[in-house]
């Protein structure tokens, strides 16, 4: 059961507003090593995430649920009584204001800087009107030792443990500064048996809780036995002090410092790094305040410097009283390292599950087979040279990568009555998307439409390369019944040529320094042709042997390259990737001519009755 003096406890959970992963997980690490049973995070709210996160608790992986509202997040976590508002300085107000109409939120942290002051009074009164704490504006937030920490608080888990945060002392700690707050927890840890409770109020003119506030819970905490504060210049919070300390308010010993007292140094007024640590007159400066402080009781050093001294001779007179006592160091469960971490520091390996040689983004560049995309970009690479790179892990010769252009702008489209095409409009009209259409049209690529690259590839390769005269091969395939790839045509014929054909036989012919498999290929579409004239080389049979030739003319593929790429089907590649842009052209072609649902004419079907 939470006292009143107590913010936080072994048991309190957060709600984090801002999907923040850095912190969440910190904290997380901080509940492990302090052997908490349940972690301090209950719920995050994201206004554009939901579902779950999925945190490490130890070894252990553990979900986070998201909610998009304060509202649902408290209402499904009531056990949760603290909200951690890592929201920007435009949104933190409402957020805020949000959060502290929810019953069940008790603490409201406001990590965020440049709020506007009257946002900020506005908080401060309805959290009084509501009796709720509200820590910061601009704060790192806090931690009790041994049970909760906000969000970053301690810093890393070895200056946490450095710091033997991960259980609890005597000391109450207070600070204005968040940045200084790390560089106390250690300046307690070495001359103290360690914090109970660490607080930074934030350096706004109008913090929502007061150096005051925390002080007096201090006091009211028996597990705290002496007070640390760390004030600044700028402001009127540490008089409040002085006047609590001569009223009998404040009992234990109770050392503090202000920092600024360079400030009389400069000629004018000096803004330090917070909206609140403004010099101002003489009573805001730090001098002034030590010196009231001090002559009001309290324990005040001369400088900063030997801080540290005087907390450890009021630490060392309430040991010697009996008050305090010295006691050994519990075990620290030990945390499993983040694997990256273990990566980056040389302690770990680990077999690697896909091989990659054609393109990397680790560096400060993505490259292409090791060429990176300013030279490729800069150095007017084409379109052909990058499949060049990518697909064959080549700079291709001019010729070839100028055929590989060509290539893919004659199979672009062949009209919307083609199976592909035919496909992606009728999914297009039945409602689905580009993605899902075009996959529809490129699933009909096969051995029947556009697969019959691969196939005239390989069989036009065997001959030729075996040294098979054309007669004997058309006489071979039709012996085994076997239709030749890449011959004939539903449409074309030798009185009709294929246009197609013909402008990719002219590149070749003007290009290529010599084009063996298309002549043979020619040649057994002598033979062909001349039993039916529709029976000659069509465009995928034509792009499949002058593919070949392209290979056997470039010195960059060896004779067991070809082969693994014939063998392999990757010379479909040039289809699937030239039609691929027909098939978009069609999807959008059908969005914007806004078709319906296709439905196949009954007059185009033949119904056959048994």
């Amino acid at each position: 059961m939470r006292k009143d003096y107590e913010l936080f406890t072994k048991n309190t959970q957060a709600i984090i507003y801002g999907f923040h992963q850095a912190p969440i997980q910190r904290m997380l690490d901080f509940d492990y090593v302090c052997g908490r049973k349940t972690p301090s995070i209950a719920a995050i709210v994201a206004p554009n995430r939901s579902g779950f996160h999925k945190v490490f608790f130890g070894g252990k992986e553990i979900p986070i649920p998201i909610y998009t509202e304060i509202k649902d997040a408290a209402e499904n976590h009531k056990n949760a009584d603290v909200l951690i508002n890592f929201a920007s300085f435009r949104s933190a107000f409402q957020t805020t204001l949000d959060a502290l109409n929810e019953k069940t939120l008790k603490t409201i942290v406001i990590i965020a800087e440049g709020i506007p002051e009257r946002h900020t009074r506005e908080l401060i009164c309805v959290a009084e009107k509501f009796k709720k704490t509200i820590i910061g504006p601009a704060t790192v937030g806090g931690i009790a030792a041994g049970a909760f920490k906000i969000g970053n608080t301690g810093g890393t888990i070895e200056n946490i443990l450095a710091s033997k945060l991960n259980r609890p002392g005597c000391v109450g700690l207070v600070s204005k500064s968040g940045g200084m707050v790390n560089e106390m927890f250690n300046v307690i840890a070495r001359n103290t048996n360690g914090l109970v409770e660490g607080i930074a109020i934030g350096g706004d003119r109008f913090p929502g809780t007061t150096l005051l506030d925390h002080v007096l819970r201090f006091e009211a905490n028996p597990k705290i036995k002496m007070i640390v504060c760390l004030g600044e210049v700028g402001g009127m919070g540490e008089y409040k002090i002085v006047n609590a300390i001569k009223e009998g308010k404040i009992k234990k010993p109770i050392v503090i410092w202000v920092t600024g007292t360079c400030a009389t140094v400069f000629p004018s007024e000096v803004q330090f790094g917070h909206a609140g640590a403004k010099s101002g007159d003489a009573k805001e400066g730090a001098k002034a305040k030590n010196r009231e402080l001090k002559a009001a009781g309290a324990v005040v050093p001369d400088s900063f410097d030997d801080f540290g001294e005087k907390i450890k001779d009021v630490y060392e007179k309430l040991k010697k009283d009996g008050l305090v006592q010295e006691f050994p160091e519990p075990e620290v469960p030990r945390l499993p390292m983040d694997f990256k971490d273990a990566v980056e520091r040389g302690i770990v390996r680990r077999p690697t599950s896909v091989i990659s040689t054609v393109s990397d983004e680790r560096g400060d560049e993505l490259t292409y087979n090791k060429v990176p995309i300013s030279k490729i970009l800069t150095k007017n690479y084409s379109i052909g040279d990058v499949i060049g790179l990518l697909w064959f892990k080549k700079k291709l010769p001019k010729f070839a990568s100028e055929f590989i252009e060509t290539v893919l702008i004659i199979v672009a489209d062949h009209g919307p009555a083609v199976a592909g095409a035919h496909n992606a409009i009728v999914a297009s009209r039945a409602g689905k998307g580009l993605v899902t259409s075009v996959c529809s049209g490129l699933l009909t690529i096969g051995p029947r439409f556009g697969g019959a690259i691969t196939d005239a590839a390989r069989y036009f390769k065997r001959a030729y390369d075996s040294g098979m005269m054309p007669e004997d091969f058309v006489k071979g395939m039709r012996a085994k019944n076997i239709y030749i790839p890449g011959i004939g045509h539903r449409v074309k014929s030798v009185k009709n040529p294929d246009k197609r054909v013909e402008l990719l036989k002219n590149y070749a012919r003007k290009n290529f320094p010599k084009t063996e498999y298309l002549n043979y290929a020619l040649e057994v579409e002598k033979l062909t042709s001349a039993k039916k004239g529709n029976l000659i080389l069509n465009v995928d049979g034509c792009i499949a042997v002058l593919l070949l030739d392209l290979m056997s003319n470039c010195k960059e593929f060896t004779h067991g390259e070809m082969d693994d790429i014939v063998e392999s089907g990757g010379l479909n590649a040039f289809f699937v990737l030239g039609r691929t842009i027909g098939l978009i052209s069609h999807v959008f072609d059908q969005r914007r001519l806004k078709t319906g649902l296709y439905r196949q004419p009954w007059d185009e079907i033949y119904y056959l009755d048994d």
